[in-house]
């Protein structure tokens, strides 16, 4: 992984971070400003639509009752502390590495500010809505590139051979 060295900033985790996180916010921003609540609209028939729903949970709503609503806002604010103390404290060897961590940074962070603000997320990204995919946002895709970016660095890690005594 990494070593303590306060002098390296791994700019593309932060690159990655601020980058995901503002492109997240101002979609959230337009959303709420040019729709209404549950309002729906085509941009490819059968493919895309922009639909602006509230998610009081996490992922396809899961915990979305009153009984975790305390919850996820104090676990965002967790992880994202988190990781960003990694980024911080360590250096961090692979590029695959430190964009993953990055975007999930800004993925945590992005939900996590809806959710410490308003007790929910703004969600509004309907892939395939004939399929009844649960809607989504610009953090849950930030999530998902960061999972596919460490993936990734597990997959071109050379494996070191143990050493035969």
């Amino acid at each position: 992984m990494g070593r303590l060295r306060r002098k390296q900033i791994n700019r593309l985790f932060w690159v990655a971070a601020f980058i995901g996180l503002l492109l997240d916010q101002i979609t959230k921003h337009w959303v709420v400003q040019n729709f209404n609540l549950g309002e729906s609209v085509t941009i490819i028939p059968g493919a895309l639509n922009f639909t602006y729903v509230l998610n009081r949970g996490a992922a396809w709503s899961i915990c979305s009752g009153e009984n975790c609503r305390w919850i996820l806002p104090w676990l965002s604010v967790i992880v994202s502390i988190g990781i960003a103390g990694y980024g911080l404290l360590f250096r961090i060897e692979d590029r695959w590495e430190r964009a993953g961590w990055g975007f999930i940074l800004a993925g945590a962070l992005g939900n996590g500010i809806d959710r410490v603000k308003a007790g929910e997320v703004v969600d509004f990204i309907q892939a395939f809505p004939i399929t009844r995919f649960p809607v989504f946002n610009l953090a849950d895709i930030w999530i998902n590139v960061g999972i596919i970016c460490l993936l990734i660095a597990i997959l071109l890690t050379p494996k070191h051979e143990p050493k035969r005594p």
